[in-house]
This record gives structure tokens, C-alpha cells and sequence, in this order.
């Protein structure tokens, strides 16, 4: 097992054993975190789903992100990391949320922000944040696997503090 799978399907395991379910929000992922999250044990009754809000664009969209906070500080900061989360929080009956929005590459984004800058938001009822990290140019691959590890690592926190 996969230091990835290990991660989600202990996150699975605790939202079991707290009888809590998880939705994510992704970006620079495309839905691969809830896709790795629906192959561990006890995901048809703790995974919601994910909303994929690929681009820019779709976020006000798919998510209700206000657009005065993308054009003022763009698609990949802490803020939108964390509205992210608490949007998909709202709009599913999930009791956590876990978003990621962020540069995979292999292109620096319409924003100027480099390959491997990410940004990830946690929410569940009455707290949601976002933390940022910066993983360097690495390929494209490697970016989506940092950002995965740390939010399931962040996931795996939040769920064993409710």
C-alpha cells in the first residue's frame, strides 16, 4: 500500500470510527484526491464526492467562490483554499471538507503564481482555514502527490479532533 492509499484509508478509518463523512473541493488534483479517497474501505458510506473546480472560472461557478476575491488575490491563496472547503461544506452533507487549488505546471498559472505553490482548506461546522506551501518546480506529478500527502495528513488531523 502506497503512503497515499495508507493516508486515505486511515482518513476513512477515523471518519468511521467518529461517524463523519468528507467531501473535496479540487483544483490542480481534478478530483484525483476523491478518487483515491473512493478506493479505501468505507468509502460508499464517508465520501460524498468532490466538486472539480478546474478552472478559474468554474469556482464561482461550481462553488459560489466570489469573484472580487479571485481577481484580487487569484485562484491559489489561503483564502480561496478555505472557501473552497467551506463551499463544498455547505453544498453536500458532509461534515468536512478538504479543498486544494494550486499550480501543478508545467506553467506558472494566469496569475503569475509558479509551478508548486498550493494551497489547501480544511472546514467543518463553525472552523475553516487554509494553509499554503510552496513544493518548488517539481513535475507536474510530484506537485499533485505533495498536495494530496498534505491534505490527507491535514484531513486525517481534523478528523481526529472532532
Amino acid at each position: 500500500m502506497s503512503d497515499l492509499s495508507a493516508l486515505a484509508h486511515r482518513a476513512l478509518e477515523i471518519a468511521g470510527e467518529k461517524n463523519l463523512s468528507i467531501v473535496t473541493a479540487e483544483s490542480c488534483t481534478a478530483g484525483k484526491l476523491a478518487a483515491l479517497l473512493s478506493e479505501a474501505p468505507g468509502a460508499a458510506e464517508r465520501l460524498h464526492g468532490s466538486f472539480v473546480t478546474y478552472t478559474k472560472a468554474n469556482k464561482p461557478r461550481a462553488l459560489g467562490i466570489p469573484t472580487s476575491l479571485l481577481q484580487d488575490k487569484g485562484a491559489v491563496c489561503r483564502d480561496v483554499a478555505a472557501a473552497m472547503a467551506k463551499a463544498a461544506l455547505t453544498r453536500s452533507p458532509a461534515d468536512v471538507a478538504v479543498s486544494i487549488t494550486g499550480v501543478a505546471g508545467p506553467d506558472p498559472d494566469e496569475d503569475g503564481n509558479p509551478v508548486g505553490r498550493v494551497c489547501i482548506g480544511l472546514a467543518r461546522a463553525g472552523t475553516t482555514r487554509g494553509l499554503e506551501y510552496n513544493y518548488g518546480k517539481l513535475e507536474r506529478e510530484a506537485v499533485q502527490a505533495r498536495a494530496m500527502t498534505d491534505a490527507l495528513t491535514l484531513l486525517v488531523a481534523m478528523l481526529e479532533e472532532c
